[in-house]
């Protein structure tokens, strides 16, 4: 199905499924099938090398997956995707496919506790140079990709902080580099945000997160330009991180109604952000949609939605965090985000659960900040829930 005509939501519903499906299934069948038979030989040949359309291994290829990948890279408005086991894989094998051995990579402090590790700790086994710039210095990031980098990496909005880039001043200055554009899109949705549109070579995501949508299935997916998909696909196939039939399966089913989800998280999170703004046991708040926010208007500019994650610091220590966390009915103490559930927990224990304090402190990380992702539950519910919580800090 091409994306000639049809709306966000119906591409959400329909996009990339092949009609009709196979044995007049209504909805993709799970292909959980390891490998795949053929009549003989000869046929089995011209699959293996490509001269005819068919799957060989699951690792490789799977018709479930396939369906997924192709409705990510419509949504996304991609030449081309391909999926893995987790958002990490995704993001991993994607550095490690376009990055060699004295190759500079150019990032912000602030990306996810895992991403980052891989550019502290990794990468630089492997004799990669990351130059990490505060995600605050628009001008700062400009001069480091300027120097000169095979890759930019950038998250927006980043994790757990909601700090914003600016993706098209970014992304010009890399592609005037000559460098390879890397977007993590996880937090804010093909549905809020589409960094292709604005330039992007490549767009990952967590997929266990939104596009899933109910905290039941782990996978992850890079979209973007195909040469370079296809490079990274080829290094995934061979590596082994794939997605699985039924994990494709069940993100198929949750991106139906991703539209209307990231619709009523938004406007959650939202209301959220302002009921806490001010509030007189809240330190401060982080999202990118209040007016305060200090890179309100570069998100208003290349966001159409302002994401369904907020963050705030409660006053006090870890333990007033602690008392605040431990006080919630309603929202449930998890490490994921990007649920039908509201979920919420410290960094400590989430997004940058393997940096040490001293390390969180450097990122700007309050040890009494609380990572709230909104579901869809009623938000009186989850005001009233927020508020008896508060009481105990």
């Amino acid at each position: 199905m091409t994306s000639t005509y049809f709306s966000t939501g119906s591409l959400a519903v329909r996009g990339g499924e092949e009609r009709p499906l196979a044995l007049g299934s209504a909805q993709v069948p799970i292909f959980q099938s390891a490998a795949f038979a053929y009549p003989d030989i000869e046929s089995w040949l011209e699959a293996a090398l490509g001269n005819a359309a068919g799957d060989i291994y699951s690792r490789n290829s799977n018709p479930t997956v396939r369906v997924f990948e192709e409705k990510v890279r419509l949504l996304e408005q991609a030449e081309a995707a391909t999926s893995f086991a987790s958002g990490m894989a995704a993001i991993s094998n994607t550095l490690f496919t376009l990055l060699r051995p004295g190759d500079r990579v150019v990032s912000v402090t602030d990306t996810y506790g895992g991403t980052s590790k891989l550019f502290l700790e990794f990468l630089p086994q492997m004799g990669i140079k990351a130059d990490l710039v505060d995600t605050g210095d628009h001008a700062g990031l400009d001069a480091a990709i300027a120097r000169g980098c095979k890759v930019v990496y950038l998250e927006t909005p980043t994790n757990p902080t909601l700090k914003i880039i600016d993706l098209r001043r970014a992304i010009a200055t890399a592609k005037h580099a000559g460098s390879t554009t890397i977007v993590d899109n996880t937090f804010a949705t093909p549905i809020n945000q589409l960094p292709i549109s604005l330039g992007a070579d490549l767009v990952v995501h967590s997929a266990t997160k939104f596009l899933g949508g109910h905290d039941d299935a782990m996978g992850g997916v890079l979209a973007g330009r195909a040469d370079l998909v296809s490079q990274v696909h080829h290094y995934r196939e061979i590596n082994g991180a794939c997605l699985s039939a039924f994990s494709a399966y069940l993100l198929l089913r949750g991106l139906k109604t991703i539209e209307l989800r990231v619709a009523r998280q938004n406007a959650n999170a939202m209301s959220m952000a302002r009921f806490l703004n001010g509030h007189q046991a809240v330190e401060s708040v982080f999202y990118p949609g209040l007016e305060s926010h200090r890179d309100h208007s570069i998100a208003a500019s290349q966001m159409s939605g302002f994401g369904g994650v907020l963050s705030f610091a409660v006053k006090g220590d870890f333990d007033a965090c602690k008392r605040f966390l431990n006080a919630l009915q309603l929202a449930q103490r998890a490490a994921s985000l990007g649920s039908v559930n509201t979920l919420a927990g410290p960094p400590r224990t989430t997004s940058h659960v393997e940096c040490s304090i001293e390390e969180r402190a450097k990122l700007g990380i309050p040890e009494s900040l609380v990572r709230y992702s909104c579901g869809i539950e009623g938000f009186d519910d989850l005001r009233a829930d927020v508020e008896q919580a508060l009481k105990h800090v």
